[in-house]
């Protein structure tokens, strides 16, 4: 309607003029509501041709997007484990921060694995101290052995001089004997070696690696433990937490609630602008934007990202075709928009509806020269004509209100 106005005033309005005051006609005499076409069909033909063309040229190079939402992530509060709730830290909602416990589960069972796991622990290092005792009492069996065995061969070289001297003295009978004994002796050294190092294998390798392996259970029961209380992963705010004292959750079927990071949706606008405009949009386009949260205020924005698939034409791979007519409506395409200033989106609470609109900025390639006389001409108007959609926009943000409030029937 405000292109058709602007363009009756430079159609219609000189076309009256000219009927008026040149060719003598008046309206209500010669010219009336069954001769204004006879009579104005020139300003009027005109009047609709240049509101298509100003039209196009206004939505082309200025996209407008209805579908503009303020988006935010959510984060499933959804335990690492299966069990029923022993105790709540919150209220229906409230504030958290990172960390923070939310809820905690039967642990009965997982601290009875940590008490097993620690007493294992404990009793490889009674274990350890006693093999130290053993390697002591292995060194004493060891001394004993040796001072046996060093005996027995100064007996034996004491008898084997006199039988040099004398073979009547000591016999050959004698001598075997203590042959025999000096060889058990060093059997029996040999034994108390081998007794201290199966000690000390045990003590340095064998009661450490149970140890080590004891205290990886200790820490894989903690670990199990420390998961039946659920923290929150990011500072945020818990809404709708209906969860109590002896509900069951499931981390694949049954989540706790939903977590809404601080930040969420108070960063960037997504907005849906048609195909068609594709080749207009590009990142760094100033932008504007009313919301339905917070009527009668128009909100610098920048466009910060054009996506550049749609999302329509996304197919994940199935056992079945894929076809065409399957596919319901085109699509739009996923604009990214950021506030122009800091705090520009403060007040706007995150899901917000919102009408957006993008402007193209052609004053760079017009003061290059590149266009050339005429195209500078059609870029300046382009420019130009920019302000009829802002003025539409801040007339759209005007009558929002009445328009959810009165006729939505809201």
């Amino acid at each position: 309607m405000l292109e058709l106005i602007l363009c009756s005033l430079l159609t219609i309005l000189p076309d009256y003029l000219f009927r008026r005051y040149v060719q003598g006609k008046r309206l209500g005499r010669e010219i009336t509501l069954y001769s204004v076409w006879f009579e104005l069909r020139w300003g009027i033909i005109a009047c609709l041709m240049l509101t298509v063309a100003l039209i196009t040229v206004i939505f082309y190079n200025h996209p407008s997007a209805t579908q503009v939402t303020a988006y935010f992530r959510t984060v499933p509060i959804v335990p690492e484990t299966s069990g029923r709730v022993a105790q709540v830290n919150l209220g229906l909602s409230g504030e958290v921060e990172k960390g923070q416990p939310i809820f905690r589960l039967d642990d009965a069972a997982q601290q009875a694995a940590v008490a097993t796991a620690r007493a294992r622990v404990a009793e490889i290092d009674g274990q350890m101290r006693v093999a130290a005792t053993d390697v002591a009492a292995a060194d004493g069996q060891i001394i004993q052995a040796e001072k046996a065995l060093a005996q027995a061969r100064d007996e034996l070289d004491t008898k084997a001089q006199l039988n040099s001297r004398n073979a009547d003295v000591v016999s050959r009978r004698e001598l075997e004997r203590l042959q025999n004994a000096v060889d058990a002796r060093a059997g029996a050294v040999a034994v108390a070696v081998a007794a201290r190092e199966g000690a000390l294998a045990r003590l340095n390798t064998l009661l450490p690696a149970q140890k080590a392996s004891a205290e990886a259970a200790l820490a894989q029961a903690e670990v199990e433990l420390a998961k039946t209380v659920i923290r929150a992963g990011v500072a945020g705010r818990v809404e709708q937490f209906a969860l109590r004292v002896g509900d069951l959750v499931n981390p694949l079927m049954r989540p706790a609630g939903v977590l809404i990071p601080a930040d969420a949706g108070r960063e960037r606008l997504v907005a849906g602008f048609g195909q068609i405009e594709a080749q207009v949009m590009k990142p760094g386009m100033l932008a504007e934007a009313t919301c339905v949260s917070k009527p009668f205020t128009i909100i610098p924005m920048v466009v910060t990202s054009v996506q550049d698939y749609i999302a329509a034409g996304q197919l994940r791979t199935t056992d079945q075709l894929i076809d065409a007519q399957q596919i319901g409506a085109p699509g739009t395409l996923t604009v990214f928009l950021e506030p122009l200033y800091p705090g520009g989106l403060d007040g706007v609470p995150p899901g917000s509806s919102c009408l957006a609109n993008a402007y193209s900025s052609n004053h760079d390639r017009i003061a290059s020269g590149e266009a050339g006389t005429l195209g500078g001409i059609y870029l300046h108007i382009v420019d130009t004509v920019a302000l009829v959609h802002a003025l539409l926009l801040r007339i759209q943000a005007l009558i929002l209100p009445v328009q959810t409030l009165v006729f939505s029937g809201h």
